[in-house]
Parts: structure tokens; sequence; C-alpha cells
């Protein structure tokens, strides 16, 4: 379409023309001069797949401010208006996209100084092209125009830098935000104002897209978005004009930019970033990212947040800092760049670019800087398994979350308050009951405006426009209830958060389901369907299954359904109504569940579960009864949610054995008296069975037994009475803390029991948090005085507040939950024991974080989470808190943590202990560990091997792990500036070797620890470590004796010159080549003296985001023009092992013959350690001032690793043979046996890496790709590599 486009302009096209004739085509797809057919260019790759190749390949690059350029060149009225626009009645200056018509050169030239400055996309001038800002200037007329026109001059621009040779280059259709909200009230006093409609804003984008398209955009960029809302708006105006000519306007990639408009990582309309993503992404965006309000440094943990929770690529383009005090801009590009570099670095971004403030200057900056940086992989799926859904905040329903509460009171015909309060217009009130839902933990809410006598679409607008007004209430998702499909349109048009319509069906028909579902689906909405087609409703349980395999296929095929956001409503119908046809009803529903989902792959099951007891109407007690047995079997056969008042359900233990009974007798149809049974045991309960008589017979129990009946019932009529009678118990509480750790505890340990076994549901588990909270408040008091009174006698009244304590913990429960009773909980027992806690509260964003660890400067930090995405936040957080260079302990606690994911997903994100807490009472004992200096190192040590053997357990236990193809991993492989960090050089270059070094100097350097395993002495904590394990109290007395000996034979081996230590290094220029490393003899790089091959990880791993690594990363490739080096090392201490143990045999010695084995080894293994830090000291002098002791070696405390062929970094031991082959270690006494092990025995071998990032890591187990082209690199049999790689094959062959 271009080139006839073209060729039309230069009228060199005639009709005879069109086929394989060569003209000269100054087009983007080729240098100017050349010559190309119509046909070759009609097959030249698409804007679309060249900018998605592209973006797998590099960083790209956006331009910067257009209208920072525009004010740069001081236009003026005049310049505004042109010579068309001189006697417009309005003021034109400030209209910068009017300029592609007064000023279309000025723009054209900006446009080519940002290509010019390594841009690979320029955006339209088209920011405010809508009629809606456009009508500020009276210019609602030249919509059409300005976005047509605006697309041409940059399309214009392109062509002109492509033929100048710059490479190809596009054009991204600016779709601003407007300069209205939908989302948020013009005016304070009437909330549920609005000055724009959804269909007015879509009507608006529809003409500003259709123009930019047919000006000749590549790509529709919506961006700074400060309200999602609008931004839906754009997206569903998009999916309407694809679908209103697909040839005219054809499908495009869209990219799509938030805007963070504050510290607080939310938009103006207060989503946070996630919640953001997920209300957009069924647009299916190519690119989503941030831009605007803030600067770089500002924006980078939210640009973060958006990374990790896209499976799209990301763009971001922030300002050049924030605005100083004249509205200007002052970040350098120096500056500028540095910031996007790190982000590029750190595997966050896929485009850059600036936006205001930033000029061409900056963006070159930028691109010289990052242009080298491999680019965000993007992981392959986020959250498959997971239904997204968004409120002001995510929410993510799958298999690992407990039952979903749908509040069911804002229903006007469910609810005869809420109907009565919407009808009379008492809307505040209406409001109040939403609220006290989501209070009382419901994670959706319903909303129904069914009811004769309302104006359905009107009252659902009106009540959604108000909750957005409540952030209280619109941090949930929505459930848009209705039989009019108006009525849910309505709603849909006023929630800027992913809702679920409830619903549709099959009912009219095939293509009025597609239809509904289609506009559904643009709106980015989950859908329930409920079990119903042209016949009429599935009761039996195979009509449920059949109309739901029949929806569920329909949806996926003729729309692509997302399968996860499909809902099935199978009907839950009235039992024990006295027809025997009714009385399976619920058995049905039950049954047919797994039968669903076994059909429907991804689909999730939901009901209305009032229905199911209606014909008890009126008595509350019984309805209650039966809904929780209900859910009870329900929910372990798979249903997902409902509509439900949990808040009133009992919990499912608490129900009297008999009511139990006859419910679930009446639930599985097992008695035809059932009906009977249930209304004379409600006649009984008390007048209608409405409430029972409240039984205080547990009054009489103890105190421990009373205040845990309080919890688990939630009941906080008596919790204070009872707590103050604990506490004055002072023979079994001493403390008022230990009413907390005794009783309370043990209290709550049971809800989270009941909690588990899903006996209990969140609103009751929030019930029971309350009556806590009420019981630790009554406490406080009592422990404050405590405390005081204690720093009193120890005379701490007048010392300084940070000398006060016995050290500063910072606490936080992580963002996106706002569960914090156990966090409390922890605070105050932290506070009882002396510790200054620094309480940051709930929905605590990894910034907050950082600024009060340096605010006051803590000891340790600890974060807590209720739910479980809240362990993916606290990856997050560890990851941030390494990256920023935190050196304090993590402590990690909250009903969904564990010590296994601790030790498998946290620990490894964080260098400094990441711990797990299992409760409250525990928190004293390890935050006083980790603050004692003479305690810390061991107890971490401890913990750390504990946790090794907890994530090698879990990775043993994978049955069906997964593996990357070689050519996967290597796309994801570690990636290292060297440019910007290269590996120090060494002074010395060559081979140089060391005879009879001084045993005196290496004993200094042995680590005993292993010493003592070899004799299978082992201590408990804390006394597991060398010295500590003599205090043991059952190993404690033979280890001392063993050292003791272990020290007379040191003794005599060095006095009497009985062994003798050699060593041998070798530092050799180097460079990697793919994942191999090629030594050169010296610094010509001209003759090889060998090649280390390479074995990468393939397992596919936990966090998607972590590299596949090979050693051969830790150096700079070939093709990087970047010098870097390698060395190797040999040494032995066991020249005269053998002789010594000779003479201990003949003497029938075998106790002195395993001592001096055990400790030839130990002195070789310090021989390496000792010969290391020469290395880094000396002959590669990169650490030259180093001055660690020797447990701080032990702990590989220095920059650098010695990695030894045959062990987890690089498993193959035939990779000795290069070794021996460039260091010549036989020349100092050490040999390779046939089966490569080194003689004599108490020798070590191994690599030298200086670059500061590289680091021990296991390859794991490989496939069988990787097996193949390493036996292809190394010129060896594919059989003969096996056998050298048996240990670590993927597979058996």
């Amino acid at each position: 379409q271009r080139f006839k486009q073209w060729c039309d302009e230069q009228n060199k096209l005639t009709p005879a023309q069109t086929d394989d004739k060569h003209i000269a085509f100054p087009s983007r797809l080729s240098v100017e001069g050349y010559t190309l057919s119509r046909a070759v260019i009609m097959a030249a790759e698409s804007a679309t797949d060249f900018i998605g190749r592209t973006l797998k390949e590099r960083i790209m690059f956006f331009d910067g401010g257009m209208g920072t350029m525009i004010q740069n060149r001081g236009f003026d009225e005049k310049d505004f208006r042109g010579e068309e626009f001189a006697e417009h009645t309005l003021p034109l200056q400030g209209n910068n996209d009017l300029l592609v018509l007064t000023q279309p050169e000025a723009i054209v030239e900006i446009h080519k100084q940002y290509l010019e400055a390594g841009a690979d996309f320029i955006e339209t001038n088209t920011f405010s092209s809508t009629t809606i800002a456009q009508a500020d200037y009276a210019c609602e007329s030249l919509v059409p125009r300005l976005n047509k026109v605006a697309a041409q001059l940059a399309r214009r621009a392109c062509d002109e830098v492509e033929a100048a040779g710059h490479g190809r280059k596009f054009v991204a259709g600016s779709v601003g935000p407007t300069n209205r909200t939908l989302s948020v009230s013009p005016s304070v006093e009437n909330p549920e104002f609005r000055n724009i409609t959804f269909d007015e804003v879509v009507a608006a984008y529809i003409e500003q897209v259709k123009n930019l398209i047919l000006g000749g955009c590549d790509v529709l960029l919506v961006e700074t978005i400060f309200d999602t809302l609008n931004a839906k708006a754009a997206l569903f105006a998009i999916s309407e004009v694809f679908a209103e000519d697909p040839e005219k306007f054809p499908r495009m990639p869209i990219f799509i930019s938030g805007t963070i408009t504050d510290r607080s990582g939310r938009t103006l309309s207060g989503q946070t970033g996630e919640a953001f993503v997920i209300s957009v992404s069924h647009a299916k965006p190519m690119c989503i990212g941030l831009n605007c309000a803030l600067g770089a440094t500002d924006m980078r943990s939210y640009i973060a947040d958006i990374s990790n929770c896209t499976d799209a690529y990301t763009i971001c383009y922030p300002n050049a800092g924030l605005p100083n005090a004249m509205g200007g801009y002052d970040e350098t590009p120096e500056t500028m760049s540095t910031h996007l570099y790190d982000f590029a670095q750190s595997g966050l971004v896929n485009i850059i670019g600036g936006c205001c403030g930033s000029t061409p200057e900056h963006i070159k900056a930028i691109v010289d800087k990052c242009k080298g940086v491999t680019p965000r992989v993007p992981p392959g799926s986020v959250d498959p398994e997971k239904l997204l859904l968004s409120g002001l905040e995510p929410y993510k329903v799958g298999p690992d979350t407990n039952f979903v509460n749908i509040g069911e009171r804002c229903n006007v015909a469910g609810s005869r308050k809420f109907c009565r309060l919407i009808k009379s217009g008492e809307y505040d009130e209406a409001l109040a009951i939403a609220k006290k839902q989501v209070e009382m933990g419901a994670q959706v809410i319903d909303i129904n405006m069914d009811e004769g006598m309302l104006d359905g679409p009107k009252a659902m607008t009106k009540f959604c426009n108000l909750i957005a007004s409540e952030p209280d209430i619109a941090k949930v998702p929505l459930c848009i209830d209705s039989s009019n499909f108006e009525v849910v349109e309505a709603g849909l048009k006023c929630a800027q958060g992913k809702c679920i319509v409830n619903s549709i069906s099959l009912k009219e028909g095939e293509e009025d389901f597609l239809k509904k579902a289609s506009i559904i689906q643009r709106f980015g909405a989950a859908v329930i369907i409920m079990a119903f087609d042209e016949t009429g409703q599935a009761a039996e349980e195979d009509g449920k299954v059949a109309i739901c395999k029949r929806s569920y296929d329909l949806l996926r095929e003729k729309l692509d359904f997302n399968p996860q956001d499909i809902i099935f409503d199978p009907n839950i119908l009235t039992i024990a109504t006295g027809m025997q046809e009714h009385s399976k009803y619920g058995e049905y529903f039950i049954k047919a569940i797994p039968r669903i989902k076994a059909a429907c792959p991804g689909a999730r099951i939901s009901g209305g579960v009032s229905n199911l007891s209606f014909s008890f109407r009126g008595m509350s007690v019984v309805r209650e009864a039966m809904h929780a047995v209900f859910l009870y079997h329900a929910i372990k056969c798979g249903m997902d949610m409902g509509i439900v008042n949990a808040g009133m359900l009992p919990v499912y233990d608490q129900i009297p054995e008999k009511l139990v009974k006859l419910c679930e007798d009446l639930l599985w149809d097992r008695d035809p008296e059932g009906t009977e049974k249930m209304m004379k045991l409600a006649q009984e309960m008390g007048p209608g069975a409405k409430k029972v008589e409240e039984d205080e017979s547990w009054r009489a129990l103890p105190v421990e037994k009373r205040l845990e009946h309080s919890l688990v019932r939630g009941i906080d009529k008596f919790v204070v009475e009872d707590t103050e009678a604990a506490r004055i118990q002072t023979d079994k509480y001493p403390r008022p803390l230990n009413v907390i750790e005794g009783p309370l505890m043990a209290g709550m340990a049971i809800v989270g029991d009941l909690f588990g076994q899903g006996k209990m549901f969140l609103p009751q588990v929030i019930k029971s948090a309350r009556v806590m909270k009420k019981a630790v408040a009554h406490l406080f008091p009592f422990m404050e005085a405590e405390r005081e009174a204690h720093n009193e006698a120890l005379g701490l009244t007048d010392v300084p507040e940070s000398e006060m304590y016995n050290g500063t913990v910072v606490l936080a429960t992580v963002k996106g939950d706002v569960h914090d009773i156990g966090k409390n909980i922890v605070g105050v027992v932290l506070g009882c024991n002396n510790y200054r806690v620094i309480d940051l509260g709930v929905m605590t964003p990894v910034a907050k974080i950082l600024a009060a660890i340096k605010e006051y400067n803590a000891d340790v930090v600890g974060l807590s989470g209720l739910i479980t995405p809240s362990l993916d936040e606290m990856i997050s957080v560890a990851r941030e808190l390494e990256r920023t260079g935190v050196k304090i302990p993590l402590l990690i606690g909250g009903a969904t943590t564990s010590k296994m994911h601790t030790a498998v997903k946290i620990a490894p994100k964080y260098t400094q202990p990441a711990i797990h807490v299992l409760d409250a009472s525990k928190s004293v004992v390890v935050v006083s560990s980790l603050l004692k200096p003479n305690e810390k190192a061991e107890f971490v040590e401890d913990i750390a091997e504990e946790y090794e053997e907890i994530r090698e357990e879990y990775l043993e236990s994978l049955e069906d792990r997964k593996y990357l193809s070689l050519e996967q991993a290597r796309a994801k492989k570690l990636h290292i500036d060297f440019g910007a960090k290269p590996t120090p050089v060494p002074k010395f270059i060559g081979v140089k070797s060391f005879e009879d070094a001084d045993l005196n100097r290496i004993k200094e350097y042995i680590d005993w620890k292993p010493f003592f395993e070899v004799w299978q002495l082992r201590g408990k904590y804390p006394n597991r470590a060398y010295p500590k394990i003599f205090d043991d109290e059952t190993v404690g007395a033979e280890a001392k004796k063993l050292f003791d000996e272990a020290q007379a034979m040191l003794t005599k081996i060095i006095d009497g010159k009985l062994l003798r230590a050699n060593g041998v290094i070798g530092i050799f220029p180097a460079n990697s080549v793919d994942d191999d490393i090629v030594c050169y003899k010296d610094e010509s790089r001209t003759e090889s003296v060998g090649t280390c091959f390479g074995l990468r990880q393939q397992a596919e791993k936990l966090d998607k985001g972590d590299p596949y690594m090979c050693m051969s990363d830790f150096v700079a490739p070939a093709s990087s023009g970047v010098p870097d080096y390698i060395g190797a090392f040999a040494v032995t201490c066991g020249l005269g092992v053998d002789a010594m143990c000779e003479k201990f045999k003949a003497d029938h010695d075998d106790y002195s013959v395993i001592m001096v084995k055990a400790l030839a080894d130990r002195l070789a293994e310090a021989y390496a350690e000792a010969l290391h830090q020469d290395v880094r000291r000396e002959y590669w002098g990169y650490a030259p001032e180093e001055s660690l002791d020797a447990k701080a070696l032990h702990q590989i405390k220095y920059q650098g690793i010695r990695p030894a062929p045959g062990y987890p970094t690089q498993p193959d031991h035939t990779e000795k043979i290069t070794m021996w082959n460039m260091l010549k270690p036989a020349d100092i006494g050490i040999e390779l046996t046939e089966s490569l092990a080194m003689s004599p025995a108490a020798s070590v071998s191994g690599l030298y890496f200086a670059h500061p990032d590289s680091s021990y890591f296991a390859v794991g187990r490989i496939t069988k790709d990787q097996v193949e082209n390493y036996a292809t690199r190394k010129g060896e049999s594919i059989e003969a590599i096996e056998r050298c790689l048996a240990p670590v094959l993927s597979y058996e062959d």
C-alpha cells in the first residue's frame, strides 16, 4: 500500500507498470539508490514483524519530548496561527498539535533530530488531537486533519532519515489521555458526576485512531494514562476500528504506557501498576510500560513491578528528572542515560526513551549508553493458571487461592435494605453496605440493580461512579450483575479495573451469546456463564456439564476468549422443597464441579449460595448452617467462588452436630424425611429460627478456653474481660506478654488451622483478627509500663533513644496485602523485649521500606503477608534490598509464608540472611541471635546450611522438571556489561610454579569444620562450628580430644617436613565464544593455548527472571572487543602422605593413617585458599589491600571464584586435561590418573575468575541437545560425552 501510495504521488506508476518493473524507490525498505521490484517490496518484512523480531534482539529507542523541543523554539501566537488560522476566534498558542498544520517543517525537523540521535520510533504530534481536547481551542473540526497530517509528517521524517542510511524507522501514533477523566468527578461536592461519558470518549478516540492509521503510523501508542478507564475507552475504540474495516484499518501493534503520578506508586485514578496492567492486558499490547510524571530514579521500582507482571515487552520513557521551581528539567543527558542504563542492565526494559524535558541530546546519550545491552526477555506467561482481576489493586484467583467471597449485599433483588436505600436515593447509606462487605472480607463486590421500579442503567452508573470515589471499596474488583445487558454495559463503562460480568447464557441462542461475550471481551472483563440453553435451565448433573462444555467451546473457538476469564455458574438450585425431583439439586451441583473443570481447562466455578436454602427463608440459623455445610463440600470438589454473605456464615466445626447431620442429609438426599426434621428443629430453636438463644455455658470454662472460644467464633463481647482475667494470673503469666504468647496465640493457631482446612473463610478470620487486636490493645499499656520500668531500673531514661534499645526492627506488610494482625503481634513481642519497632503498616511499597531502613538505621527488616500474592512481592522486595546494597537480615512471616518458600525462592535473591519466622514467639530468639556478634555468624551459617538442604530436597522432589532448549537457555544467559565493568587487567601473565610452600603459613588457612565431619562429629546449634563444637554436650569432649591430637600430628608433620606443598598458577588472556572460553598465550591473542568448554544450566528456574548460567558468562565475549582474562591453578599437600601412611600401616595404626590423610586434605584446601589470596593481592593484583581473615575467606567474602572441573559449575572431569596442558602440574608432582583423579589425592585444582559479577552456581541436569552440541564443540563422540556427564543427564538412553 505504501509502495502504491508513493508511486501515485510521484506519478510514476501506470497500470502497465505494476508487475516486475524496477524503479528507483527511496523506501524505508532500502538504501537510496537501490532498485527494488514491486514483488520484492511487497514481500518485505512488515513493520509489525520487524519490530517484534528486533525487540527480541536488542533494546529499541523512543524519541524525547516533542513539547520540550517546541517550547525551545519559542513560537508565539502568530506562529501558532499561521496564515490559515489568522482570524481564529480563540487564542491558539499552546495548542502544540496545531503546528503540524501551521509549522510542518519545524515538526519534521524535530522528528528528524530524534531519529538521527538514534531513536527507532517517533511519536506523532497528536497527544491532544481529539475533539475533547481540541474543544478548548474550538478546533474540533480539525481533528481528522491533525491526526492524518501528523502521521504523514512523521512518516516523511522516517523516510528521509532511512534514505540517508540510518536504518528502519517507525511512526508511533500518539493517543493521549484527553483532558477529561472518566473515573474521577470534577466536582468534590458531587462525586458521582462526570463531565463526559465513556461513549463520548470512545467516539473521540475512534476518529483519532482512524486518521492516524490513514496517515501511515506503524503502531498505536496509548500513552500518559492517568485514568485507566480513559485508556480502556481508547482500547475499546481501537478494537472497534480494527473490526470495522480490516483492509482500510489493518491491525497493528498497540503500545500502552501508564503514568504513576507520584511516589505513592499509583495512577491519578488510584490504581497500582499491577492493577493497571491487569486492566488493559485484554488488548494484548505488544508493549506496556510507564512514562511522564517522574524521573527515572523515582520510576525504577514501578517499572520493575510492570516488568514482573506482564508477558508483553516493556517500554519506559521518563521525564528528565522532576521539574524545578521554574517548571524546567535539570537532568543532564549523561545523568538520565546512566539511570536508564541501570534499567537496561537490570533486565527491566525493551524500549526506552524520554518524555518531558528530554531532547535529542538526551536520546543520543541513552542510545550510546544502552545500545549494546541485552533486552529484557519477557516471561513466557505470567500467572498462567490464574484469573486476574483488579480494582484499584490486583486480585488473583488461582489453584492456591482460598474460596473467593463475592459480597452479595449490594443486590436490590437480594437485600431489602439495599433495595430500599437505592430506591429512596440514599446512596451514601448504600455505599456503607458495600464498604462493610469489604471490611468483612469480601474479595469482590456484586452489584445488581434489577428491580422493576428502577432505571437500571442509571442506578448502576451512579452507584459505580460513587464507588470510584471510595478507595476502601474501589480497591476490590466489581461483579456487574444483571439479566439486562444494557445494565451490564453501563457498569462496565464505569469501572477502570477488570470486572466480572454476571451473567450471560445460551438462553437466547449462540448468536446472542457470542455477541455479548465479544462486548465483554472488548471491555476486558471476566464472565460468569449460567448453565442455561435454548431449552431452559440445567438442573441435573449431565445437563450442567453439557451446557458448560458447549459454552466453553464456543468462547474458545469463536472468540479465543481467555479460559482463565471464564467462570461457570452451574445453577445452585433450592433443595428441601418437598418435591422429590428437587432433592438432589445440591448433589448434582457438587458432582458436576470436577467434571466441568476437567472438560473446560482453566475455567472456574461460582454460584449464588443463598438459592440452596430458599425453602427455609426467614430461618437464618438453618440457612446459614446449610450454606456452611454446602460450601465445605463444594469447595473440596473445586468450587472457586460464590455470591455469599460470608460474614454471616458459622464456622463449620462450631455448628451443632445435630444440625450438621440434618444439613448433610438434605444435601446428599440421605433421608426422605429430612425436610420435616429440619423444620421441626428450626421450630425448636425459637420463633422463626431467626436467632439462636446465646448459649453462654462456655463462660464457665477456664479462661484459656474462653479466649479460644472468642477468637474462633469472632466474639469480642468478653475478650477484654477474659484477657484481664488471664493477665492477673501472674503465677501462670508473669508478664502481660505471656498472655499473648500463650492462650491468645494458641487460639489464633486454631483459627489458622481451620482456615487452612477450608472450615473457616476469610471474613471469619478477619473477625477473629479483630478480637485478637482488641485483646492486644488491652494488654499494651501494661507492657509499655513494664518496659519503662525496666529502662528506669537500668538507668536508661536520659540516654539517647538509639541507645535505649537492643536494636531497631522495621516491619511491613508488603504491597498488595492489607492484613497485619500477625505483624502487629510480632511488633508487640519485640517491643516488650526492648527492641525499637518501626511499623510501616500495610500495603507497603518497597521504596517506603528502603527509606525507613535508611532513616531509622535499622538492624533488621521484617516482611509480613497473609495472601498468596504476597509471596511474589516478598521476592521482589528481597531483590530490591540486594540491588540497593542493604546489608541487614530479612525476616519473613505471615500465614501464607513457609520455611520452604523462604529457602527456595526468597533467600537466593538476597546475600544477607533471609529467615522464615514461624510465629511471633520465635521472633525474639531470631532477632537476638542475629544481633549478638558472638552468635550471629554461627546462627546464620546454621540457617544457610538448613536452607541449602531444603532447596536440594525440593529440586530433587520435582517429578516433572522442565528444561529449556540450549538455544532458549543461551537467550536467557547472564548478561554482563564488560565495557562498563571490565575484568581487572592482571599484573602477571603466564605460568608460575611454587615448591615447598610454607606449611606454617598454610595451616592458618585451614577450615576445620570439614575435618570434624570426616570423623562424623557434628555438634548441635549453637555448637556446630569450630571452635564452638568443643562446647557441645554430646560430641564436645571427643571433638576437643581429636583436635588436640590433630594439632600434635600437624606439628610433627611441619617440624619434620614430612609433607611438601607445591603449586602452580597460570593467568592467560581470554575471551568467550558462546559457552566456551578461548585462552591465549599472550596479549597478542593470536595463539591459543587451550579452550575451556562450558556447560549451561537448562533446568527451568523457579523464578522466570533468573539467568541460565555458564562459566563463560563471566568472561567478555570475543565479539565485544573487550580484552579479558582467566586463571588456573593446581596445588598439592600430599607429597609424602604415602610414605607416612605406609609407616603407620606397618605399625597397624589405622587411626594415624586416617588422621594424616584428613590433615593433608585440609592443608591442600588451605593452600588453595592461600594461593588464591596471593593471586588476588599480588599476581593478578586486583585486590592489593585485601585483609580478610581465614573465617571471611571460608565464607567467600572476596571478589572472584575458583570453580573446579568435575564439580557443579563444570561437572566434566575431562576439562582437567586442558588445565594440565596449560599449567603442566606434572612438573611439580601432580599427575592425572586414568580416571582423571589427581595424584597425590590431597590435591586441588580449578580456574580463577576475577570479574566482580562472577559467582558459584550448579549447572544441574542437562538435555540431549546440549550434550550433542558439547560433543561437537569438543570433537568427541556423543557416547563418550554421555559417559563423562552421566550424573547430570536429564534423560536415560
